[in-house]
């Protein structure tokens, strides 16, 4: 072999060498590239996984509000009593109107259409707060050694004063005056 062969044949193989450096290159590039595409496809499989059960849960609790919402007034009445009676949510001050829909699963347009066709208190509010007036007036009959305030907010009520009013609004006495006539049958 010449001279001449060997400095080409040398050229070649830098020249392969280069190549062969430069696909490698390319080669990691590519799987690199495909690596975070096969990322970015999970994400997007999963976040269509969360969009799906998203969507299947919001369904099912519009179709259980439909349903709900065709209860029979007496069915629904009881239902009340019988959730309320369970958990006794309503002596949390905060419990509301839109809790009860809630714990119901019904609208709360269809909870005040019923309290105002199928209930003497007109309003779920009305409901609520007679509940709370009838746990204070238990627990001053029971609790002689709890004070007016306890028994307000162990009752549901944000403030003393409302449940003095209401107390006052039912029984016509003031709360201490309602208990003292239990106090003295002890």
């Amino acid at each position: 072999m010449t001279e001449k062969e060997i400095k080409q044949i040398k050229a070649e193989n830098e020249r392969l060498r280069a190549d062969n450096e430069r696909l490698q290159a390319e080669m990691i590039r590519l799987v690199s590239r495909n690596l975070d595409l096969t990322e970015r496809l999970e994400a997007d499989v999963e976040l269509r996984r969360r969009v799906d059960v998203a969507r299947e849960i919001f369904e099912h609790n519009i179709e259980r509000q439909r349903n709900a919402d065709k209860q029979d007034d007496g069915q629904l009445m009881a239902l009340i009593d019988l959730r309320l009676e369970e958990n006794r949510a309503h002596l949390n001050p905060d419990f509301d109107s839109h809790q009860l829909a809630e714990l119901l699963g019904v609208s709360q347009e269809r909870l005040n259409k019923l309290f105002r066709n199928k209930s003497i208190y007109r309003t779920p509010e009305g409901y609520i707060d007679n509940l709370r007036t009838l746990n204070a007036l238990r627990l001053l009959r029971t609790k002689p050694n709890y004070s007016i305030a306890s028994i307000a907010e162990d009752s549901g009520f944000n403030h003393v004063r409302t449940m003095q009013r209401r107390i006052m609004d039912v029984v016509g006495m003031t709360p201490a005056e309602y208990r003292a006539l239990f106090i003295r049958d002890l």
